[in-house]
């Protein structure tokens, strides 16, 4: 584990506050915006510290790297909204079945698996027409 500096309690902060998944570009700007000096660069490494230790989930969309906090240790999968970026977490015991059943079967123990579902929320399909 890494040692807890201010800049990384900092972006654990920030990033806690986002309900919705977010760039490092964009949680540096609030953090800019609130009147901190932490760099972007720094940003990153703590966003992708805190995904690798499991306190923050991460995701690719339009080839750039998403985050969120999260519960350690918890696994969940999320239903994401294309538009607004309204993120639920949710369980799927269905999914963790079929990788369970799937890995077995071709030979292989101790799946792990990403499950993120995209599409449109309610408010979102109903302004869009969708």
């Amino acid at each position: 584990m890494k040692r807890n500096t201010w800049q990384r309690e900092a972006v654990r902060t920030a990033l806690a506050r986002s309900e919705n998944f977010v760039s490092a570009q964009a949680l540096h700007g609030a953090l800019k915006d609130a009147g901190s000096g932490i760099g972007l660069a720094t940003v990153y490494r703590a966003l992708a510290d805190l995904a690798e230790e499991g306190e923050a989930d991460s995701l690719q969309q339009d080839g750039e790297s998403l985050y969120r906090a999260c519960t350690p240790g918890s696994h969940h999968h999320h239903l994401i909204c294309r538009n607004c970026g309204l993120t639920v977490e949710i369980e799927a015991e269905a999914i963790e079945e079929w990788a369970r059943a799937v890995a077995a079967r071709h030979g292989f123990v101790q799946p792990h698996h990403i499950v993120d579902v995209f599409g449109l929320c309610r408010e979102c399909a109903v302004t869009l027409g969708a």
